[in-house]
């Protein structure tokens, strides 16, 4: 396969972006203005914090300002899995929380079943898909793992199902594909930007004032408002929440607690039935394969494939720029790998390609507290499991400015913050080791060497 001639003509560009629906940009914020709430940040966090907010409390001023365009960057980025799990996972929320992982797990089956209604109630044309999973193996040890993880979650009450080679391939065809698990409650497939951009008109509808543009420089308290201040003035709020995910935090605290990863796209041309016939996958399920070095992948509703993963990279000193979505080298191996996978689409070429940062903590999953004697709340960590859970945080940071006791604060996962990384170099050199061991772990048969059983008996927890 010639993966330089299928890249050729990819465009340098986020395929959920590149959208002729894609809405206006609303103009920067101006002046001098006081509110209720302020939310820091447009992408899924702060829009589902300033709807639920004006849905739990609708006597509420609320203002949204956003650095950019309102989903922009994470939220307009990924894959699209839109998934129950608030834990990444039954795995690592056995392994942090075991004794509420089944209020974790009733907790966010509900919140996913309150996205898919919110969807409909505000006609957002996202293409909301109740697809569920499928987790595949492609390497011997894989198929010995998958069915002792699909025992354990039936033992748990998961409506799983465990898949030879065969009944794998015929829900998807690959013949790298030596076995599957099916799980088809616990995940959706939607169009990531067009959910952020509904989730902004819906905010609008509701009243709340979103300002795009708008970067805040600084957060302060004048003893009787906090201040966020801008290049163009300073938005005043009696509460503030912070929802900027991969970037620089305004609470200087914090900035150990995340690191940007970025995270790489390939989406290819529409798929012709004859291709699809090929292919299969008349179920259209959301793809990932069982590696720690993993793939994500799904159709769209023109039956493109969108694939990503594997090759999650680390920029030192917590870079962030515009230039670091485009990369070649990873863009290539996943071109390859695609064709790996589905040889017999060695005709297919890709019609764009990008990346996106995400913010990852040290227990994969997303952290949540307050600052400013509770009147400033964040939710931060998701790790690339946030297109569901982030409305779940939007929830947690309402209830702590709120002060309200709820099932959610009550949560040790609500309660505990986790390990903070360490400052540079030692930062670059822990997630580069943990990469490649990650990586050296899939070549022999799962043998974890003892970097990894170390970070394992600390509690951390790493994949792509």
């Amino acid at each position: 396969m010639d993966v330089a001639a299928a890249l050729a003509g990819a465009r340098p560009s986020v395929l959920w972006l590149d959208d002729p629906t894609r809405p206006a940009p609303l103009e920067p914020f101006r002046g001098q203005v006081t509110t209720d709430l302020a939310v820091v940040g447009g992408g899924y966090t702060g829009l589902w914090t300033a709807l639920r907010a004006k849905e739990r409390y609708p006597e509420l001023d609320v203002h949204l300002v956003e650095a950019g365009d309102c989903g922009w960057q994470a939220s307009g980025r990924n894959g699209g899995f839109c998934a129950a799990s608030l834990t990444h996972g039954f795995f690592n929320g056995r392994e942090r929380w075991p004794d509420e992982l089944a209020e974790l797990d009733r907790l966010g089956a509900a919140n996913l079943d309150a996205i898919e209604a919110t969807v409909a109630e505000h006609g957002i044309d996202c293409h909301f898909e109740r697809t569920g999973a499928l987790d595949v193996a492609t390497r011997p040890h894989q198929v010995e793992e998958l069915a002792e993880g699909a025992a354990e979650m039936r033992e748990a009450g998961y409506d799983v199902e465990l898949l030879d080679a065969a009944a794998t391939r015929r829900l998807v065809d690959s013949p790298t594909y030596l076995a599957g698990l099916v799980d088809r409650e616990g995940t959706a497939l939607v169009e990531p930007a067009r959910l952020a951009w509904g989730l902004r008109q819906a905010c609008l509808d509701r009243g709340v004032v979103i300002h795009e543009q708008t970067l805040v420089r600084d957060l302060s308290d004048d003893g009787k408002h906090l201040e966020l201040s801008t290049d163009t003035g300073t938005l005043r709020a009696r509460w503030v929440a912070l929802a900027t995910n991969a970037f620089p935090p305004l609470l200087r605290r914090l900035r150990l607690y995340t690191v940007p990863v970025y995270d790489h796209v390939l989406a290819t041309e529409p798929l012709t039935d004859e291709q699809m016939a090929a292919v299969g996958w008349t179920g259209r399920e959301g793809v990932g394969d069982s590696a720690n070095l993993f793939h994500y992948y799904r159709l769209t509703r023109d039956n493109r494939i969108v694939w990503g993963g594997y090759d999650a990279v680390y920029h030192y000193g917590s870079k962030i720029a515009p230039a670091l979505e485009q990369n070649d080298r990873t863009h290539e191996l996943l071109a390859r790998h695609f064709f790996e996978t589905f040889p017999q689409l060695e005709d297919v070429r890709f019609s764009h390609r990008w990346g996106g940062v995400i913010d990852t903590c040290t227990r994969f999953s997303a952290f949540f507290g307050t600052a400013y004697a509770g009147r400033v709340a964040y939710a931060l960590g998701y790790t690339g499991l946030g297109v569901g859970a982030t409305r779940f945080g939007a929830d947690v940071m309402l209830d702590l400015l709120q002060g309200e006791d709820t099932e959610r604060t009550r949560l040790e996962m609500v309660r505990e913050r986790p390990l903070p990384f360490p400052p540079e170099p030692a930062r670059a050199i822990g997630i580069n080791l943990t990469r490649w061991s990650l990586g050296r772990a899939d070549d022999r048969a799962g043998r974890r060497n003892l970097w990894l059983r170390t970070l394992d008996r600390m509690g951390l927890g790493f994949d792509s």
